[in-house]
């Protein structure tokens, strides 16, 4: 199979497997909420009033009639319906609250996978010593400490006793934005943003440093290591240029998944450092019978997931020519 055929059918394979999760969280989401409009209907609503605010949602129709003017909406028009909270284009709020936590997690992951590595390389190449020792421990330690708690410690040193960075919000209130770019390209939102991401990034560090060392020790046993060394290579780039590249393959895949879940972000974090994110509002979705607003939020997470391992298959490639030799000959 050549690479064209091979992209190919990775795409079918990614538009089958989507398909698939479309239609699970569509019947998931109705049989945990048989009636949805219970959370829309008052108290004095007559039942003529009550079925007309069930077919304003489409509620009235049958069950298979929903499924597929739900398929043409999301796959053919990308309209994932009306909020039944907000009473507004689920569109605008997910794409709001998507970019918010992008930014966060973005840039907390981006921190964690070049230091992560890079640490992990690091105890490779003192491997034995006392330095190796400690980062394990410690990066085991960060991994496993609970988020929230390192959340709250950081805003009682950093934010509450020592005031140096602001504890919640995107912003300094009272404030109003115009638009997106008016709302992030200041430096009163980064400034709000250094405490969380510095948590998250805290957080994930400790997997890619452990995966990289596990992965790099490995790989020092080949064959083509031991012609570097044997060519007169300092051990620095023996490590970073030639192990560090083919060891860095595990570490793609776990980047790949984490970005996926990034974008339901992290409802702790979130929710400690009043982030106004997507993963704080599917969780405030879930708890109002909101489900076209939740459905929209994993549908996306899902799909992010899903485009960011094909885009790990691509970089795979680049990374290490003998994959992309042995997928062409398959």
């Amino acid at each position: 199979m050549n690479r064209k055929a091979y992209l190919f059918s990775r795409f079918l394979q990614l538009t089958a497997t989507f398909l698939i999760i479309l239609t699970m969280l569509f019947f998931l989401f109705r049989l945990a909420l048989p009636d949805p409009t219970a959370a829309l209907v008052v108290e004095g609503l007559s039942a003529e009033e009550q079925q007309l605010v069930r077919e304003r949602f489409g509620l009235h129709l049958p069950l298979w009639q929903q499924y597929f003017i739900y398929l043409k909406n999301t796959i053919l028009l990308a309209e994932f319906g009306t909020s039944f909270h907000y009473k507004a284009p689920v569109a605008g709020i997910v794409f709001d609250k998507f970019m918010n936590t992008m930014i966060l997690m973005l840039v907390a992951i981006a921190i964690s996978y070049t230091l992560g590595p890079a640490l992990g390389v690091l105890l490779t190449w003192k491997r034995g010593s006392k330095l190796e020792i400690t980062g394990i421990v410690l990066g085991l330690m960060l991994r496993s400490a609970p988020m929230f708690w390192t959340g709250m410690l950081a805003i009682m040193l950093l934010g509450v006793t020592l005031g140096w960075l602001p504890t919640s919000g995107m912003r300094t209130l009272p404030f109003e934005a115009t638009g997106f770019w008016d709302k992030v390209m200041t430096l009163d939102f980064l400034w709000h943003l250094l405490l969380p991401a510095a948590v998250v990034a805290v957080y994930y560090m400790g997997l890619p440093m452990l995966i990289m060392r596990n992965s790099m020790l490995e790989i020092m046993g080949e064959d083509f290591i031991e012609l570097c060394r044997a060519k007169g290579l300092k051990a620095r780039e023996v490590m970073y240029r030639h192990a560090a590249r083919n060891a860095l393959l595990p570490v793609v895949t776990q980047a790949a998944i984490t970005i996926g879940l990034a974008v339901g972000g992290q409802v702790v974090v979130e929710v400690v450092f009043s982030w106004p994110g997507l993963g704080r509002e599917m969780l405030q979705a879930i708890r109002t019978s909101d489900y076209p607003l939740a459905q929209a939020s994993f549908m996306l997470m899902d799909l992010i997931i899903l485009v960011m391992n094909f885009a790990a298959d691509l970089v795979y490639g680049l990374l290490d020519p003998r994959v992309a030799v042995q997928k062409e000959g398959r």
